[in-house]
């Protein structure tokens, strides 16, 4: 997810410099040299801030800074060998749902006899030319999940999701989560903020309409009963079994769910 630069000289008059650079100016009417290196050593101080804080948002690694620290993406990227030792086969065409689905698109791309697509479900924010070439594609689009999916039923073996379904009121997760349902053959794995979890603030309601609404498990649970969707507690289980194997501790909660029959 792309930084916004802040203006510099804004963060300069925050910090109460004000009164600093009119002291200068006075000096340096009486002294041209003086004047001279002040303005060469604010011009590098200036331009060391602009790039240290220029970042490199496309790389995959810096997915785990989104959110506040909370990117639930960042843990499906985490997760990927798990979600493979829990579902074997049936990882060989996958969706993934979310933010930055580029990189989890291409990091599915890597395993062996796997097909991969994506929808961003927000303004893409990936602009890097491999991210570019996959849209180009089709293989990741940027599609509201407020409306059906443009997919048939049982489309991929398995969907997951993430950072998507935290910024959704009820009313849409009553139609958004069957449907994920709908367009996989073997199951849905949610990746959902935990109650109490950091998340961005700054541009959050612009980007997503509504800020994070973290809900609890006991929560995810009744809402699953009340749309009747059935977990698969076996894929849960196996997930479990694996990561308590590789010392793994999610930080976002995990779903399995089972899809129609």
């Amino acid at each position: 997810m792309s930084r916004r630069l802040v203006n510099p000289s804004r963060r300069l008059a925050d910090a109460g410099s004000i009164p600093f650079v009119a002291s200068i100016q006075s000096k340096s009417r009486n002294s041209p040299v003086l004047s001279i290196g002040l303005v060469v050593v604010g011009a590098i101080l200036l331009i060391g801030y602009c790039y240290s804080n220029s970042g490199n948002s496309s790389d995959i690694k810096d997915v785990s800074k989104l959110e506040g620290g909370g990117s639930c993406t960042a843990e499906v990227l985490q997760a990927l060998p798990l979600l493979k030792k829990a579902y074997g086969d049936s990882m060989h065409k996958v969706l993934h749902v979310g933010p930055e689905s580029c990189s989890v698109v291409s990091s599915l791309y890597q395993e062996e006899d796997t097909e991969a697509w994506g929808i961003e479900p927000y303004e893409l924010d990936d602009v890097s030319s491999k991210c570019k070439s996959l849209v180009r594609k089709g293989i990741v689009r940027v599609a509201d999940l407020k409306f059906p999916l443009p997919y048939r039923a049982k489309s991929f073996s398995l969907v997951i999701v993430s950072d998507a379904l935290d910024y959704l009121s009820p009313r849409y997760l009553n139609r958004t989560v069957p449907e994920l349902v709908r367009v996989s053959a073997d199951g849905v794995v949610i990746f959902a903020g935990y109650p109490g979890q950091q998340r961005a603030r700054g541009g959050e309601v612009a980007k997503f309409g509504r800020p994070a609404k973290l809900r609890s498990s006991s929560w995810w649970i009744r809402f699953f009963v009340q749309t009747s969707l059935e977990e698969n507690e076996t894929a849960g289980k196996k997930f479990e079994q694996a990561s308590t194997k590789k010392g793994y501790k999610p930080g976002c909660q995990v779903f399995h769910l089972k899809s129609y029959a």
